[in-house]
């Protein structure tokens, strides 16, 4: 009995000395290998930011033209080709006639704008009448007729520099008719540009 009793109290002191000795270290579970380690496996998806930072979108950009450069062909066409189809309309005049009538001055004045655009243009007058009266007295008309368009296109603002005179007369008829529908326009003050200032 007693011999029990010792190897029962032995029994629980080598028990208690066992729980009380040096603890084996906790090895972590090896971790599972990369998705890639896997043939075929999907890689994780990434979890969404639940504050994601928004950016406002660009403003779409607009094409810029570039400038578009027109040239007036007058400016440098040649003279000739001008007066070929003048912007310069004919003041016409009634007969044995030097006043401009209401007609004539609207035509000047539509010639006058016409100069304003082109300021380098030098022009003449020319004064032209019918094939009836003398010549003497048809040059002295015609130059009548080219002095009262001149004087009215500088009371519109042009310079007097850059307009000429000349009379022609009946020598230059517009119509070589010898009725009136023909005479009319031969009664009449004539623009032609004859040249440039620089």
């Amino acid at each position: 009995m007693r011999q029990a009793s010792t190897f029962a109290v032995s029994l629980v002191m080598m028990v208690a000395l066992v729980g009380c000795g040096p603890k084996k270290p906790t090895i972590a579970p090896p971790a599972p290998p990369a998705p890639e380690a896997f043939p075929g496996a999907q890689p994780p998806r990434p979890t969404a930011d639940p504050n994601p930072i928004r950016t406002a979108p660009a403003p779409p950009s607009v094409p810029v033209d570039p400038p578009v450069v027109t040239s007036d062909p007058l400016d440098t066409a040649e003279i000739d080709k001008i007066n070929a189809d003048s912007p310069l309309k004919p003041a016409l005049f009634a007969l044995d006639s030097d006043e401009l009538d209401e007609v004539a001055r609207q035509v000047i004045s539509k010639n006058a704008e016409v100069l304003k655009k082109y300021p380098t243009w030098i022009i003449t007058i020319e004064g032209h009448c019918d094939e009836r009266g003398t010549a003497e007295y048809n040059l002295a008309l015609g130059d009548r007729r080219a002095l009262a368009a001149k004087n009215y296109l500088v009371s519109l603002g042009i310079p007097a520099d850059r307009v000429r005179t000349v009379s022609y007369g009946s020598e230059f008829p517009f119509d070589p008719g010898h009725e009136e529908k023909s005479w009319v326009q031969n009664r009449r003050a004539h623009f032609m540009l004859t040249a440039r200032s620089k």
